[in-house]
């Protein structure tokens, strides 16, 4: 069961930083001139910690075959 809680607790933490990727390069891309390179950079680790946030959804919630 402790495992599950520290699973929970990664993923709210995975998915709060992913929310704030998402106003970070939201605020980036409303300046001019603004940094093509470090929004690539951050879509890129926005992109990993998505893939991480359905893996740790996946072991939580793992699929049932009927």
């Amino acid at each position: 069961m402790d495992d599950t809680a520290a699973l929970q607790n990664k993923l709210a933490e995975l998915q709060s930083e992913h929310r704030d990727l998402d106003d970070v390069i939201a605020r980036l891309a409303a300046t001019r001139p603004f940094d093509q390179l470090q929004i690539q950079r951050l879509k890129k680790r926005k992109l990993v910690l998505k893939d991480e946030i359905i893996r740790i959804e996946n072991k939580l919630l793992p699929d049932i075959i009927a």
